[in-house]
């Protein structure tokens, strides 16, 4: 909760199935800030459905039958320990495979890289784009010298956001 808290999470709420004096036991225990015990599925998704705008996005996390319908409810549903949860599984937008909550605020953290290397791509792109069509406008390289140097502009790009895959080892700290 502690990287999650440092990484900009502003709210940490519990959506429970579970008895209210052990779910307030365990918010307290972890850090939450509020906790809605002895929910039943479509309790969970009420819960999603009244949260303010300024509390979006939610990411809701599960690891049941139970929270498959509030995982796809939520703006990010991510799935813990993909054995034996199927449908909480097949409902996220993310599976963590390993029961590890600290691999949630890893999941952030590789999200946002990815979605930053994904958007400097497309701008190198279309930067580099630009540059070649404006000198092919003057007439300076043939047709087909273009065709070739747009070929290999669309294989920097490429190969500028396969970055996104670099080892994410250090994450893991």
């Amino acid at each position: 909760m502690t990287r999650l808290r440092q990484a900009g999470v502003a709210h940490l709420m519990m959506i429970s199935g579970d008895r209210q004096p052990i779910a307030e036991q365990i918010a307290q225990e972890v850090g939450l800030d509020q906790v809605h015990a002895e929910c039943l599925p479509a309790g969970k998704i009420a819960v999603l459905d009244q949260l303010a705008a300024n509390q979006r996005p939610v990411a809701m996390v599960g690891d049941g039958i139970n929270d498959a319908p509030s995982l796809a409810t939520a703006d990010v549903g991510i799935a813990m320990g993909a054995h034996g949860a199927t449908a909480a599984s097949e409902s996220a937008d993310a599976v963590v495979l390993k029961d590890d909550l600290t691999r949630v605020s890893t999941a952030r953290v590789i999200a946002q890289d990815t979605m930053r290397v994904a958007r400097q791509s497309v701008l190198i792109g279309i930067f580099i784009c630009t540059g070649l069509m404006l000198i092919a406008t003057t007439g300076i390289i043939p047709a087909i010298i273009g065709a070739v140097f747009q070929e290999v502009v669309d294989t920097v790009t490429i190969l500028y956001a396969l970055r996104a895959r670099s080892d994410r080892s250090s994450l893991e700290n």
